[in-house]
Order: structure tokens, then sequence, then C-alpha cells
């Protein structure tokens, strides 16, 4: 992976229609009908249709799961629960931008070493093996886990976030996928009335309450539900996964052609 300035791509603020995805249980769920339909669609509209996966995956996983061309290559990647702001080239390479990470790395700093020391021990919660740039993601085990950590990572000036009932995420403060997917959408001058925004965990939770048109597709966490149940920007969809980006699509008339 390789930091570049600037990156020349299709302009996609230009295009009619843009997806803000979560992959693992939206983009990347339903039954494979439905993620076929979903991703033929896209290909075959692609010139008016932008694509942007906002994952908690790292970057060396999207570039596999891309060059395997079992899902259609995004025009951007928010990687690493916001952490990561980068362009993907024809290659599927995922190149960061710098002038957009710059503040992420500044407001990271050397908070690694001590988070992971401050919760080193931690009951219930295990390092992931993955070496990540700006986080640390933790698997969790809810039976064991203390909230009182939260106030410990809050504590270091640091953020945490809670997913899936399984996953502990330690952010920079104020980073998650939220912020920096709208960074992402200012710098490309995208109309955010044109977005539309897809998720299913609570680590999606900031990027689905910005008051762009949003969906919380079937099978999403109860916890996310419940967070978003009084947003009306925010379509509670039956369709899991991929067909609940389907169902939204339509829901908030983004593409009528759909």
């Amino acid at each position: 992976m390789t930091r570049h300035e600037t990156f020349e791509t299709p302009d996609i603020a230009a295009k009619k229609f843009v997806l803000a995805t979560d992959l693992d249980g939206t983009f990347l769920g339903g039954s494979e009908d439905q993620r076929a339909g979903l991703y033929k669609w896209i290909a075959a509209n692609r010139t008016q249709v932008g694509l942007i996966f906002v994952t908690g995956r790292d970057p060396g996983f999207i570039h596999q799961l891309t060059r395997a061309q079992t899902v259609p290559r995004p025009d951007y990647v928010i990687a690493d629960v916001g952490t990561t702001i980068a362009q993907v080239d024809h290659q599927h390479h995922v190149n960061p931008i710098a002038e957009l990470e710059d503040a992420i790395a500044k407001a990271w700093g050397d908070a690694g070493s001590k988070a992971q020391f401050a919760l080193s021990g931690t009951p219930g919660l295990k390092l992931q093996s993955t070496l990540f740039r700006y986080r640390l993601s933790y698997d969790m085990d809810p039976g064991r886990f203390d909230p009182a950590v939260i106030d410990k990572v809050a504590a270091l000036g640091l953020d945490a976030i809670l997913s899936d009932n399984r996953f502990f995420d330690v952010l920079p403060k104020g980073v998650s996928k939220g912020p920096s997917l709208l960074r992402l959408l200012t710098h490309l001058n995208i109309d955010n009335r044109r977005v539309l925004v897809a998720g299913d965990t609570m680590n999606d939770l900031s990027m689905l309450t910005m008051g762009l048109p949003a969906v919380a597709v079937g099978g999403s966490e109860p916890s996310l539900i419940t967070q978003v149940q009084d947003l009306d920007h925010v379509h509670k969809a039956q369709g899991v996964g991929a067909a609940g980006i389907a169902e939204a699509i339509l829901h908030h008339n983004l593409f009528p052609a759909h």
C-alpha cells in the first residue's frame, strides 16, 4: 500500500448516484442471488453509479476481495473503521489520500502503544493480530467484558466502539466511519443528497446518523435499530444485506431506473 498525495480517477461527483456501504452483513450480506443481482446492476450502470466501501476491514482484505472479482471494485474506500481514507486504482491497489489522513495520523500519534499497554490483560478482550496504522482492534467476549474499559479508553483521549457484540475498536478521538466519509464526500464535491449510506452494526452508527439517505439493512444489530428507530432518513429494511440496499435505493428514490 503506497501513500499518494493525488491520484487521478473518473469524477465520481458527476455520477447520478453514490452507494457508500459497509461490507460484512451489508454489501456482502444476503443470498447469493441477491448479491449477484445488486452487483450486476451496479456494473451495468457504472457510468452513473459511484461506489465507496465504508468498512472495518483493512486495505489488504479489500485488495484481495476486489481483485478476485467477486464484488465490484469501489472508487474509494473508508477502511479500518474510518482511520483509512483511500482511492482504489484499476489494479485494485488501495492508495491512502495523504491530505485527508494527515489529521487522523496526528490525532493517533503514539496512542497505539499506550492504549495497548493500558488494556493489556483486560478480561474479555483479545488483541487482533492484524497490524493497523491508526487503530487497535480486539475480539470481545461479552460474557467477560467490563464496560468500564470504555472509560479507561476515554481517559487516554481516545474513542472506543463496540459492535456486533463481539468487536472492540480503539480509535483516534473524533474519528469513525461517519466523519471520515463526510470528509471524503466534501473533498470530492459529492452532493450528499445523492448518496445512500448502508450499514448493519453499531460501528456504522456514526454514518447512518449524518442525515444522508440511509438504510439499516435487514438483520442489523438490534442496538443499531434502537438507535436509528426514530430517524426518518434511515430506512429500516426488511431485505437482508444486498437486498436491503436495493430496497432502500427504491425507497429513497435515488435511482429511478433501478
